[in-house]
C-alpha cells in the first residue's frame, strides 16, 4: 500500500526547496542546478539520509519525463536558419571535443596501468554530457545570443556523436576481448540512434500540424506533454533512446510548424517542477564512497575529461570559424555530466562484468563531480560570452 504520508510531504518539501535554491540562485553565483543536488546529496544516504524510500522509487520516472521535455527542447534549438548558420561551429566542436576527449581519457587510462577494454569503454564514456543542467542554466540566467546558440546546438548534438561512438568502442572492445555478439551490439547501437531519429519524424510531422489549432493555454499544454509523452512510450516500446527521438520531434515541429511556436512555450512552462525533482533525486543518488573507491584514477580521468573539452571545443570552434568567445569559453559550458554517462557505464559492465569494480566507481565519482561543478562553469561560461548580465 502506498504511503500517501510521506509521498505528499516529500513532494511538498521538495517542491519548497526548489522555490528556495530558485531565490538564491538568482541572488548569487550559484545556479539552482548545483543548489538542488548539494541538497539532495545532504539529504541523501551519504549524509542525513532523510529521503523517504518512496522519494527514491519516484526517481527513473520523474528523471526520463525530465529528459524528455529537456530533449524536446532542444530539438526546438535545431531549425534550418540555425544550422545554416551555426551548424558548422556546432558539427566541428561536438565531433573535435568527443574524439579528444575520448582519445586523450583511453590514453591516460593506459598509462596508469588499465587493461585496454576499460580504457577504451572509460574513453567512450567520458565525452558524454548532461543536458537537462546546461539547459537550465541558461533558463535561470536568461541567456541570450551567439555563444548561448552554439552551445545549446552543442549539447543537443553532442550525444548523438557520443552514443554512435560509444557503439562503436563497445563493439571493437567485444571484438578485441574475444566476446561474441560485436556485430550485434553494433548493430543495436545503430538501431538506437537511426530508429530514435526515425520515430521523431514520424511523430514531429503530425504533431507540427495538429498542435495549436485549438486556443492558447491548457488545451495546447496537454496536446504537446500528449505528443511528447507519446514519442517517448513509444521510444521505451522500440528500444531506442527517447532523448533523441524526442530531441527530432522537436526538430521537425520547430521546421515544419510555422504558424505557431505555443508546444514548446507549453513545455517550458511545466518542466521546471520535474526538474526540481530530478536534480534533488539525482543528488540524493550521489554516493560519496565512489570517489574514494576509485582513488587516483578517478583523478586523472577528471583531469583529462576537462583537458579534453578544452582541447577539443577550442580546435574545433577554431576550425569552424566561430568567434573568439565560443573558442575562450566554450569548454566550460560543456562540463556536466550524469545520467547518460551512468547509462553507458551500466550497459558496458553488463557486457563486461570483470570491469564493474574499475568503471562503476570512476564514472560515478566523475558524475559527483561534474553535475555538482558543471553548473557553476557553465554559469561562469555564459556570463564570460556576455549573453547574460553580471547581476542576474
Amino acid at each position: 500500500m502506498v504511503d500517501f504520508t510521506n509521498f505528499f510531504l516529500t513532494l511538498g518539501l521538495l517542491f519548497f526547496v526548489g522555490l528556495m535554491t530558485d531565490l538564491i540562485g538568482r541572488n548569487t553565483w550559484l545556479p539552482r542546478v548545483s543548489l538542488l543536488m548539494v541538497f539532495g546529496f545532504i539529504a541523501g544516504p551519504s549524509v542525513l539520509d532523510i529521503i523517504p524510500e518512496v522519494g527514491h522509487r519516484w526517481f527513473p520516472a520523474v528523471a526520463d519525463m525530465a529528459l524528455v521535455m529537456i530533449g524536446f527542447l532542444l530539438g526546438g534549438q535545431l531549425t534550418i536558419p540555425f544550422l545554416k548558420k551555426s551548424g558548422r561551429h556546432v558539427l566541428g566542436i561536438s565531433l573535435f571535443e568527443v574524439i579528444i576527449t575520448a582519445a586523450l581519457v583511453t590514453l591516460g587510462m593506459l598509462i596508469v596501468g588499465m587493461s585496454l577494454p576499460a580504457a577504451l569503454l572509460l574513453g567512450a564514456i567520458a565525452p558524454a554530457t548532461a543536458p537537462a543542467a546546461t539547459v537550465d542554466v541558461v533558463k535561470e540566467t536568461h541567456a541570450e545570443g551567439p555563444f548561448t546558440d552554439v552551445l545549446l546546438g552543442v549539447v543537443g548534438i553532442d550525444d548523438i556523436w557520443g552514443v554512435v561512438f560509444f557503439t562503436v568502442v563497445l563493439s571493437m572492445t567485444m571484438a578485441l576481448s574475444g566476446g561474441q555478439g560485436a556485430s550485434v551490439i553494433l548493430l543495436t547501437g545503430l538501431w538506437d540512434v537511426a530508429g530514435a531519429i526515425i520515430l521523431g519524424v514520424l511523430m514531429g510531422i503530425p504533431m507540427a500540424f495538429l498542435t495549436g489549432r485549438v486556443k492558447p493555454g491548457e488545451p495546447t499544454l496537454v496536446e504537446a506533454l500528449g505528443f511528447v509523452f507519446l514519442c517517448a512510450g513509444i521510444a521505451f516500446w522500440m528500444e531506442v533512446s527517447f532523448i533523441l527521438s524526442s530531441m527530432a520531434m522537436g526538430s521537425v515541429v520547430a521546421n515544419l510548424a510555422k504558424h505557431h511556436a505555443r508546444p514548446f512555450h507549453a513545455v517550458e512552462g511545466i518542466e521546471w517542477p520535474f526538474l526540481t525533482l530530478f536534480f534533488v533525486l539525482s543528488g540524493a543518488s550521489l554516493h560519496l564512497k565512489a570517489i574514494f573507491t576509485a582513488g587516483s584514477v578517478f583523478l586523472i580521468y577528471v583531469c583529462l575529461r576537462v583537458l579534453g573539452k578544452f582541447l577539443g571545443s577550442n580546435i574545433g570552434a577554431k576550425w569552424s570559424g566561430a568567434d573568439k568567445m565560443v573558442c575562450r569559453h566554450m569548454w566550460m559550458g560543456l562540463m556536466p555530466q550524469a545520467g547518460i554517462a551512468l547509462g553507458m557505464a551500466l550497459y558496458a559492465c553488463q557486457r563486461f562484468q570483470d570491469l564493474n569494480n574499475i568503471i562503476m566507481p570512476v564514472v560515478i565519482g566523475g558524475t559527483i563531480v561534474f553535475e555538482l561543478f558543471g553548473p557553476i562553469m557553465t554559469k561562469r561560461a555564459l556570463i564570460a560570452s556576455g549573453d547574460v548580465s553580471i547581476n542576474r
